[in-house]
């Protein structure tokens, strides 16, 4: 059987992140990807300047177009900025009987807001019980639970614990925002925490790391990983990504991260 992904999550004109970044990393990773575009931003390395969503009929459309035909084998949902959306594919998810490998993107690197105020209780009751895992960085994790960022791994596990009750399967806390020269992650499911540091890269190309790490956990569910196994070499993608972007010389804002670092260099190499 062919792996297949699919994305449900917004497009992103420049490239870098969303739906763009979500199929370049499933292609990357050995999965072929099909995609439910949620929204339409104008966006570039630089930030967001326009967006419009995609209404939940034609959300429903590629739902059904995709699932009814595809050996669908694992779902990322990404960028769902609004209400109706969420209502809509978690309908979807319900109806083919699939969970989701859900990244709660609220915040674009750039800073641009991209989920309603009004739309977070519905992703918190209606989206996240879907989950078979959750991937929210310090921010998105402190918004969903009402608490400040977390500046511990106490703090972290205090915050998962929160997400885990609101019927996620398991929840892996992002710590990229936080500081010191480690990037650690820590997967949260019900039995002993699994710890993941990586040396932090200072490179300003980071724009769709969350998309990527989200996709590269999907990616590996979809080539029937265990979702530890999943999580392990999504960090590790993810990490090789960020190393390897620094060569990138794309647009004049915070750049993408190199999907493709395994099969060409800027170079040309």
């Amino acid at each position: 059987m062919t792996a297949i992904a699919v994305t449900i999550a917004g497009s992103d004109s420049g490239g870098g992140a969303g739906i763009q970044a979500d199929l370049k990393t499933f292609s990357a990773l050995g999965v072929y990807g099909a995609s439910v575009i949620t929204a339409v931003t104008a966006q570039n390395t630089c930030g967001v300047t326009a967006v419009e969503d995609i209404s939940p009929a034609v959300v429903t459309a590629q739902i059904d177009a995709v699932f009814s035909d595809l050996a669908v084998g694992a779902v990322k949902i990404g960028m769902v900025s609004r209400q109706e959306t969420i209502a809509t594919i978690a309908s979807g998810l319900k109806r083919y009987g699939h969970m989701a490998v859900i990244d709660p993107v609220m915040v674009a690197t750039s800073g641009d807001v991209l989920l309603r105020p009004d739309a977070i209780a519905t992703l918190k009751e209606e989206l996240l019980p879907l989950g078979v895992i959750v991937t929210p960085n310090l921010p998105e994790a402190a918004l969903l639970t009402g608490r400040a960022i977390a500046e511990n791994e106490t703090e972290m596990a205090r915050q998962a614990e929160m997400l885990l009750k609101l019927g996620a399967r398991a929840v892996l806390m992002k710590g990229g925002h936080a500081k010191g020269d480690e990037a650690v992650d820590i997967l949260f499911n019900g039995d002993t925490p699994l710890r993941l540091s990586r040396r932090r890269v200072e490179t300003k190309n980071d724009h769709g790391t969350g998309c990527t790490l989200s996709a590269a956990v999907a990616a590996g569910l979809a080539r029937r990983h265990t979702l530890q196994e999943a999580v392990v070499a999504a960090k590790t993608y993810l990490h090789e990504a960020l190393v390897a972007a620094s060569a990138l010389k794309i647009g004049q804002g915070r750049g993408p991260v190199h999907h493709f670092h395994q099969w060409w260099s800027p170079s040309g190499d």
